[in-house]
C-alpha cells in the first residue's frame, strides 16, 4: 500500500496549541492550487515502481477552506499522474465552522469519501481556550450535514488533558461523539509544543496543564469506554469501528511509501525521507522555478529504519516478528531478552502467534517502552 499526502496550509486563525505549518488565509491564496497541481505533475516520476495508491489525504491547515472546485482540480492532477486503487480512501480534514451542506456535497462529488472533522470538544469554554472558531452546535451539525451529503466514513478529532478538564467532562465529550454514530475517533492529549502561544502562557504560570497522572487517568477512561462501545484501539491515539481504520495512518505506521505535496510536506520512498520548504512564499517560488520545493532529505540507515519500525509498530498494530527478522536479520525478542521479560511480566507487552504488541496497560507507557527496545 502507498499513500499521497496533500498539505493545505491555510487557516482562518491559528489555534494556541498548534505547531503544524499553517498561515492565515490570504497569503498567495490565488496562486496556491495551481502551484500545488504543478508540483504534483512535476514529481509524477517519483512514485515507487508499480505503486498503486490506496490512500489520498488532504491535511493542514484547514483543507475545507478550499472550494469543491479547487479540491477537484487537485484530485484531477493526482489521478492524472498516479495509479489510484479504484477503492482508494480519499480523506479530507475539515473544521465545523468552514463547511456547509453544499460544500460537503461538492467534496463528495469530487471523490472525497472520508472526512476527519476537527471538533476537539463539545464544550464552549474548551473551544474558546483552544481558539477554535466553531461552536458545539456547529460541530454536531457538521456531522449531520456530512451524513446527509452521503458520507458514512466520518472521523472526529477530540482533545483531552485540557486545563481543568474532569473525567466526567471528558466522558461527556466521548459520549456525544459516540451518539453521533461516527466510525473513527482520534483522541489526542493536549501537548505543550515549544514556540506556540500555549507554551508561553503555561511558562508564565497563567495556565496549569494536567499532571502525568491526571493525563493517564483520562487516557484510561478513553480506552475503557471506547472498548465497551466496540471501537478497536489500533494506534495509541486512534480508535475505529472494525474495518474503518484510517488507511493513510496505516501507511505511516506500517512504514510504507508515501509522497507528500505542498509546503512542509514529507515523503518517504525507498528508505529516503524528504521534505518541502515550510514557507508558502518559498514553496511557490521554488515550484515555479523548478517544479519542486524540496528543502532537504536523508537516506535512513539500517539502524534508523529498525528504530522507526519498532516505534511505529509498537504504537499501532504490533510487530511481525518473522517479518522483522527477515528485514533486519535479527531476532527482536532475543536481542532484548531481559527487557522483554520484564515488560511481559508487568503485562505491558505480549506475544500472540508471531506478533509482538503493546497491551492496553502498556499504551500508558508506550513511549518509554519504545525507547528501551532496540
Amino acid at each position: 500500500m502507498a499513500g499521497i499526502y496533500l498539505h493545505i496550509p491555510y487557516c482562518e486563525s491559528k489555534c494556541v496549541y498548534c505547531d503544524f505549518y499553517s498561515v492565515v488565509e490570504g497569503e498567495f491564496r490565488d496562486e496556491f492550487v495551481s502551484v500545488l497541481t504543478e508540483e504534483i505533475r512535476s514529481r509524477a516520476k517519483e512514485a515507487p515502481r508499480d505503486a498503486v495508491f490506496r490512500s489520498v489525504y488532504f491535511g493542514g491547515g484547514t483543507p475545507s477552506l478550499l472550494s469543491p472546485e479547487e479540491i477537484r482540480a487537485i484530485l484531477d492532477a493526482v489521478r492524472e499522474c498516479f495509479a489510484l486503487d479504484e477503492n482508494a480512501e480519499v480523506s479530507m480534514e475539515c473544521n465545523p465552522g468552514t463547511v456547509t451542506s453544499d460544500s460537503l456535497a461538492g467534496y463528495g462529488a469530487c471523490g472525497v469519501n472520508r472526512l476527519s472533522i476537527g471538533v476537539q470538544s463539545f464544550f464552549e469554554d474548551d473551544l474558546a481556550f483552544l481558539s477554535r472558531i466553531h461552536s458545539p452546535a456547529q460541530a454536531r451539525e457538521s456531522v449531520e450535514a456530512a451524513r446527509r451529503a452521503g458520507f458514512d466514513n466520518i472521523s472526529l478529532d477530540l482533545m483531552f488533558a485540557l486545563p481543568g478538564q474532569t473525567v466526567s467532562r471528558w466522558r461527556e465529550n466521548l459520549r456525544q461523539a459516540y451518539d453521533l454514530g461516527v466510525s473513527h475517533l482520534s483522541c489526542y492529549s493536549l501537548t505543550v509544543e515549544k514556540g506556540t502561544p500555549l507554551a508561553a502562557v503555561v511558562h508564565r504560570g497563567d495556565v496549569r496543564v494536567p499532571t502525568q497522572e491526571e493525563d493517564a487517568g483520562l487516557f484510561e477512561t478513553t480506552m475503557r469506554l471506547l472498548d465497551d462501545w466496540g471501537f478497536v484501539h489500533y494506534e495509541v491515539s486512534n480508535f475505529a469501528r472494525r474495518g474503518c481504520e484510517c488507511r493513510h495512518n496505516l501507511v505511516y505506521w506500517r512504514h510504507e511509501p508515501y509522497l507528500g505535496f505542498g509546503p512542509s510536506a514529507h515523503s518517504f520512498v525507498d528508505d529516503m525521507r524528504t521534505w518541502n520548504v515550510p514557507s508558502i512564499g518559498g514553496y511557490i517560488e521554488m515550484v515555479r522555478a523548478s517544479g519542486t520545493a524540496r528543502a532537504g532529505g536523508e537516506r535512513l540507515t539500517a539502524e534508523q529504519l529498525r528504530t522507526e519500525c519498532i516505534y511505529l509498530g509498537l504504537r499501532s498494530e504490533g510487530i511481525d516478528l518473522e517479518g522483522f527478522r527477515t528485514r533486519f536479520g535479527s531476532d527482536l525478542l532475543e536481542d532484548n531478552r531481559e527487557r522483554m521479560r520484564m515488560y511481559m511480566e508487568r503485562g505491558l507487552l505480549a506475544v500472540e502467534g508471531n506478533r509482538l504488541f503493546v497491551t492496553p496497560e502498556g499504551f500508558l507507557l508506550c513511549d518509554e517502552i519504545c525507547a528501551e527496545i532496540n
